[in-house]
């Protein structure tokens, strides 16, 4: 009986769960232009995002974005503007009144815009990017960060 008691407490005390939100097809947050749609390439590997809080007692620190958890993932790979094929789930972790991460998983496989992956690595951190009526870079332009927020927060 003892051993069934801490079995159960521990389980209370250690509280975690995952739920799959949805599948999808295709999925973006960024422009795409349809006309070169057919010059985008699928990527080879599937790729993984996420976007998470913290929760202090019983308080999250923000509130998790789906929109943001798609941001991070095509981010993180360099000319990707499409994830395709993918799942959205929710993760959980609590110990109840101390600390806990609640996080918004996306596992997706990239769809890369060849033209911005070959011209990536020559990007800055923060940067204003001009394209000619063909969608090809035409130039490249070096923001600081406080530039950079101000113009996402234009648009």
């Amino acid at each position: 009986m003892k051993k069934l008691s801490i079995v159960i407490l521990t389980s209370i005390i250690l509280t975690s769960c995952s739920q799959n939100l949805f599948n999808f097809t295709l999925v973006s947050t960024k422009n795409i232009e349809l006309e070169k749609l057919s010059s985008l390439e699928k990527a080879s590997e599937r790729t993984k995002g996420e976007d998470k809080t913290s929760i202090i007692i019983f308080i999250p620190t923000r509130k998790i974005k789906i929109d943001q958890a798609i941001n991070n993932t095509i981010d993180g790979i360099p000319g990707c503007v499409a994830l395709l094929d993918g799942v959205v789930y929710s993760k959980f972790w609590w110990i109840p009144y101390i600390y806990g991460q609640q996080r918004i998983v996306i596992e997706a496989t990239p769809l890369v815009d060849p033209s911005i992956a070959k011209s990536s690595k020559t990007l800055p951190k923060y940067g204003k990017i001009f394209l000619d009526k063909k969608g090809e870079i035409k130039s490249i332009e070096s923001i600081s960060e406080v530039e950079f927020s101000f113009e996402k927060n234009k648009l």
